[in-house]
């Protein structure tokens, strides 16, 4: 069995965006599989998604959020969950087969992040592990918490660089996840008057940063550098 799962905590995600990643994965993943989310708030999120409790993670009162409740995801055991398993954040849209995802070969999969491709740095909207395979994550998190916190400034610093001391770090290939505003935006100024557009390749659009996907689907004006006018394909596909 082949698992996708996502997480949901706060309220900053509302569960339209589970929902509408439950029915991008099935329209875009042919292989049996569950589709699970994490969460502390099931409200409102669609019947037909298999929901599980958050992992509860002890940060200090006030600390700085920077996704940490990620590495709950790498317990010796996760729940009863086995496989090959793929992770999605719930800004995400997908826009053609993720089949290959579970095809590339490799024991930790990740994307190259695109700001610092040279650095031991991925990001973390797309990754590919198996549960209970690599508990030294939480592991060495839980035991040295504030030089963890010290050293690296989120989740993702620390995440790729323990599966690259463990041997373990893969990138998928680069056209498969591209950045929303690095590769589908115009530059300025001519994101005043091009519509964003995916590279070829494409099959997942992260939204990281700004514009987030909200204002991706309906045009913003947030910063000057970072308008873009209402992207018609974000609006086709996160459905």
């Amino acid at each position: 069995m082949r698992n996708v799962i996502c997480m949901k905590w706060g309220t900053r995600y509302g569960p339209e965006y589970v929902n509408r990643l439950k029915s991008m994965v099935k329209r875009h993943l042919s292989y049996e599989h569950r589709f699970v989310c994490f969460t502390d708030r099931a409200e409102g999120i669609d019947e037909d998604v298999e929901v599980l409790p958050l992992p509860e993670l002890d940060l200090p009162e006030g600390a700085p959020e920077r996704g940490w409740n990620k590495l709950t995801m790498f317990p010796e055991k996760l729940h009863d969950l086995e496989g090959d398993t793929l992770f999605l954040d719930l800004d995400v849209v997908i826009l053609d087969s993720i089949d290959p995802f579970f095809e590339e070969e490799g024991d930790f999969l990740i994307i190259n992040d695109w700001k610092y491709p040279r650095r031991v740095t991925g990001n973390s909207s797309v990754f590919r592990f198996r549960p209970g395979a690599h508990p030294y994550v939480l592991d060495y998190f839980l035991n040295n918490l504030e030089e963890v916190r010290k050293n690296f400034r989120n989740e993702q610093a620390y995440l790729s660089d323990q599966i690259h001391q463990h041997g373990k770090l893969k990138y998928w290939p680069v056209e498969w996840c591209v950045s929303f505003k690095y590769h589908c935006m115009p530059k300025f100024p001519l994101n005043y008057f091009i519509k964003p557009t995916c590279p070829p390749g494409t099959r997942i659009a992260i939204f990281h940063g700004n514009p987030k996907l909200q204002e991706a689907l309906e045009g913003t004006s947030l910063t000057v550098r970072r308008y873009c006018r209402p992207a018609k394909w974000v609006e086709e596909n996160w459905r």
